[in-house]
């Protein structure tokens, strides 16, 4: 046999091999083609099933349905919905098993298990109150945890390159950092006079304390013969500081950040909830006092997306600056 016959007979073999494999069954292909058919069954659903009370918004809660439904339609068969397919289709299953559930056999007790439909009413009545607790929230985030953070990062150096400071501040921080803040919100009510500067105080201090530990101990990992090859350059201490010890500890200090951050949001809710008169927590315990859940759920879902917002934007800062980290912590 020739080698031109060996040659043709491996790519009939190769080409039946790959015929196979197409015809072979998928599953990547039914996700991406399921998930818009599974919302726009979860619209039918919500606009000719009877509801089993008086419910707001059902048509609006069935065109909401219907539009992303549509939408992942046109996704999949462009092909940009990929692996976020089968999430598309649980999610859209998901609501309409609650709406099926809920809505239209009420078997859960109200008036603690809203329907979807009561949490989309939420959102188009009481979006103003919404984005009003959000934006306080995130101003009294943002007043303790940047603060915490810097202070935190200046006493982690101090603590990595001062025995001086070790000596003096360890055992202070060994003492009051283990504390849950929490702990110490009714001491802060009563030295503080202002809700809002007890809840902001207490938040930096709960972003503070895990920002120094891991500062302190990226700068004490540092290899002293950066410093010593610096200092044959003719380098200061304030050089040795910024240039050698704060970006070699840069990868452990976002690690601080990230701790500090999730310390920081439970904090807030805490403050808002029992002292500061604003904020999602506030809205949270002002919903729960009338008995108004779909507007708890609301806040809670609101809650959550600003947290997981905040919590990329910070890893895609990190991201950023650590390009050379390739196998760091992900989100």
């Amino acid at each position: 046999m020739s080698d031109t016959q060996i040659s043709l007979d491996e790519y009939r073999a190769l080409k039946t091999v790959s015929q196979k494999r197409k015809t072979r069954f998928n599953p990547s292909q039914l996700w991406r083609w399921g998930a818009g058919p599974i919302w726009l069954l979860a619209a039918l659903l919500t606009w000719k099933w009877p509801d089993a009370d008086d419910f707001p918004a059902t048509n609006q809660f069935a065109v909401f349905l219907l539009v992303i439904g549509l939408a992942l339609i046109a996704l999949g068969a462009t092909g940009y919905l990929k692996n976020r397919a089968p999430w598309a289709l649980v999610l859209g299953a998901g609501f309409g098993a609650w709406e099926l559930v809920q809505a239209k056999l009420l078997l859960l007790p109200r008036p603690f298990f809203g329907t979807p439909q009561d949490l989309l009413d939420v959102f188009l009545t009481d979006w103003k109150r919404l984005g009003d607790s959000l934006l306080h929230s995130l101003l009294l985030l943002a007043g303790g945890y940047i603060p915490g953070s810097i202070l935190g990062i200046i006493v982690g150096l101090a603590l990595g390159r001062s025995h001086h400071v070790r000596y003096w501040v360890r055992p202070v921080m060994r003492v009051v950092g283990p504390l849950p803040p929490v702990a110490l919100l009714p001491l802060a009510f009563v030295v503080i006079p202002s809700a809002h500067w007890a809840g902001e105080a207490l938040m930096a201090l709960a972003a503070g304390f895990p920002v120094a530990v891991l500062t302190w101990s990226g700068v004490s990992a540092v290899d002293p013969s950066y410093y010593d090859v610096a200092r044959t350059m003719g380098a200061k201490n304030r050089f040795l500081i910024l240039r050698v010890a704060l970006p070699a500890a840069t990868p452990q200090i976002f690690v601080g950040l990230f701790m500090g951050l999730g310390a920081s949001f439970a904090m807030l809710v805490v403050a808002e909830m029992l002292g500061v008169k604003s904020g999602l927590g506030f809205y949270m315990q002002w919903a729960q006092g009338w008995a108004a859940y779909p507007n708890m759920y609301a806040a809670l879902f609101v809650m959550s997306l600003m947290c997981t917002t905040l919590m990329t934007v910070l890893f895609k800062i990190r991201d950023h600056l650590l390009k050379w980290q390739k196998d760091g912590l992900k989100w």
